[in-house]
């Protein structure tokens, strides 16, 4: 690997362009040059390798099997079915395994090889949507609640978030001259970047907007979170919530999963200047000397939230007001169709939320559902052309799925017989568990996997409603989010019950958060086999079936019942042998 660190390969890159133009015109290799694997996340992707033949290749004497993913910026996930088209092609002629739903509402293609990745590049950009910022140390894909139900504060909400997105945005015109052939200008290489500096971010940011009572973005796991206040049906504001990440480090205690805190209230008017504060707060005070420990949680707990609160308040030249009454009653989707509500002066327009596992979108092992929202894609597009008021749109929600939006009741009919036609409608017959669970991609692509995640999803599912079955809780809801590595990526932190990858074929057993996104869950048992995992829930789904409260959700019953404990914050909960 390079022997310059990140700081040091962001500071001599000249703005992102380091020698990417040279790596990717080289033929000998289907890598990037070392320092160029680091840089290229600016731009929306990560160089991979298939490790499913990475030992095979080793003993060939070839170099590994790389390729590329790329990560869509797309704010909230809202794609005309226009660009669905487009996005459809792109997939079906230079990646593999078709569309994948990120659970920041972007999306990846996989398997792209170097000599198609500028192609790919230019035909993501002939849809009007780029990959800039997608990746690296700078303020990622936002997240938008996906809520379909008051269409107006959607649509206000999305259109912040797009601001937001825009505004920070590196200044940069590397992407532009390397993808899109745009002509150097005088001072390339040396542009002013006047809210990530010289050295961008010390790691990557999170933004997040929530409309309660739906927390489908899991807010409290974002870095920077808005939080929608509701009144009369309208807007009136947001309280900020600061501080969330997922990511940890197996054994390093120095590194931990935290939830964010709510500092106060602002109005619709502040959101892009606390934005630009906060990001700029952690650009100067984040610490770049451990980069495990470079994101803002670590920030914040190092310096002090009143600290962190006070300095925000002078950049931004504003004074939080009291944060304002909100609650959360659920982090998943509601699928089926559901319609906007007319009473609060919305539109009474149809949208249809379909479970789609693990965000992959293909057609394979009997499945047709690339080819059917291809198919709904090309019948909205059409009637795009000739709508009045909001057009059809599709939205990826932070849980994997997609959103077939602001239909009228013709479209909803059209919609409806398509996804009976090619099987889009799995949400139906799917047991809640198979609704809510997530799993990040993992193997055989993800160069920090330990385990499997997204492959390994389905067959654990299905052994989980086995075992609810055994003890009588068919139907009961549980969150379950499964990670091949500690990074979290699937946020498993906030799972009633959670798989952390530990090793081929094993896992830590994470238990306890609530079905809210508002409690961390805790390390019950750690580095265990599937049989073990399953040994240990048994006799707990027993004791959940035997003891439950009407409406107690599994979660709260652990707590509840004494198998673990929540700490004194209210924010994680603990094994109870640890609690004092």
């Amino acid at each position: 690997m390079s022997a310059h660190s990140v700081e040091d390969i962001k500071r001599q890159s000249g703005r992102l362009r380091g020698t990417l133009v040279a790596s990717l015109a080289n033929q000998i290799t289907g890598a990037l040059a070392e320092d160029d694997q680091t840089l290229i996340k600016y731009h929306g992707s990560y160089q991979q390798d298939d490790r499913d033949v990475r030992d095979e290749r080793r003993r060939q004497k070839l170099e590994p099997d790389f390729s590329f993913m790329i990560r869509t910026r797309t704010p909230g996930g809202v794609v005309t079915p226009a660009q669905w088209l487009k996005l459809d092609a792109i997939a079906t002629t230079w990646a593999e395994r078709g569309l994948r739903v990120t659970t920041r509402q972007a999306f990846q293609f996989h398997g792209v090889i170097k000599r198609d990745l500028k192609k790919t590049m230019q035909a993501i950009n002939a849809a009007l949507i780029d990959t800039l910022a997608a990746c690296g140390d700078v303020n990622r894909n936002i997240a938008v609640a996906a809520n379909p139900y008051l269409s107006q504060v959607h649509t206000t909400v999305q259109a912040q978030a797009e601001a937001l997105s825009k505004h920070l945005l590196p200044n940069s015109r590397a992407y532009y001259e390397i993808w899109l052939d745009e002509e150097k200008v005088a001072g390339s290489g040396e542009e002013e970047e006047p809210i990530y500096g010289a050295l961008y971010l010390p790691r990557k940011f999170k933004i997040g907007f929530a409309v309660p009572p739906s927390n489908d973005i899991d807010v409290f796991a974002q870095d920077l979170g808005y939080i929608a206040v509701i009144e009369d049906g309208r807007l009136a504001g947001y309280n900020v919530s600061v501080g969330g990440g997922m990511g940890a480090t197996h054994g390093d205690p120095e590194t931990y999963p935290r939830v964010a805190n709510v500092i106060g209230f602002i109005t619709p008017e502040q959101v892009i200047a606390v934005g630009e504060a906060v990001v700029t707060t952690q650009r100067d005070w984040g610490n770049r000397a451990v980069r495990k420990r470079a994101r803002l949680k670590y920030t914040i707990d190092d310096r002090g939230l009143d600290a962190f609160k006070a300095e925000v308040e002078r950049r931004a030249g504003l004074t939080f007001a009291p944060a304002r009454a909100f609650a959360f009653d659920h982090n998943t989707d509601t699928f089926g169709w559901s319609q906007s509500d007319d009473s609060m002066g919305d539109d009474g327009l149809w949208h249809l939320n379909l479970r789609i596992i693990a965000g992959r979108i293909w057609d394979r092992d009997g499945l047709r559902h690339l080819s059917g929202l291809r198919e709904i894609a090309r019948v909205l597009d059409v009637e795009h052309d000739r709508a009045v008021g909001a057009a059809p749109e599709f939205r990826l929600t932070a849980n994997q799925n997609l959103l077939i939006a602001n239909l009228d009741a013709a479209q909803r009919d059209i919609v409806d017989a398509l996804v009976r036609e090619y099987g889009l409608d799995t949400h139906v017959a799917a047991s809640p568990v198979r609704k809510a669970a997530l799993a990040c991609v993992a193997l055989p692509t993800c160069g920090l996997a330990m385990a499997e995640a997204e492959r390994y999803l389905p067959a654990f599912v299905d052994r989980i409603d086995a075992l609810l079955t055994k003890h009588g809780l068919d139907g009961a809801d549980m969150h379950i989010r499964l990670s091949g590595c500690p990074n979290g990526c699937s946020r498993p932190y906030l799972g009633e019950i959670a798989l952390v990858g530990k090793a081929p074929g094993r896992y830590n057993l994470m238990i306890g958060a609530d079905h809210r996104g508002q409690r961390l869950n805790t390390l019950y048992r750690e580095n265990i086999d599937e049989a073990a995992i399953l040994d240990t829930l048994d006799p707990l789904f027993r004791r959940y079936a035997g003891e439950r409260e009407p409406g107690e959700r599994f979660g709260d019953f652990l707590v509840r019942g004494g198998i673990v404990s929540i700490d004194s914050t209210g924010s994680r909960t603990l094994p109870l042998e640890l609690v004092a």
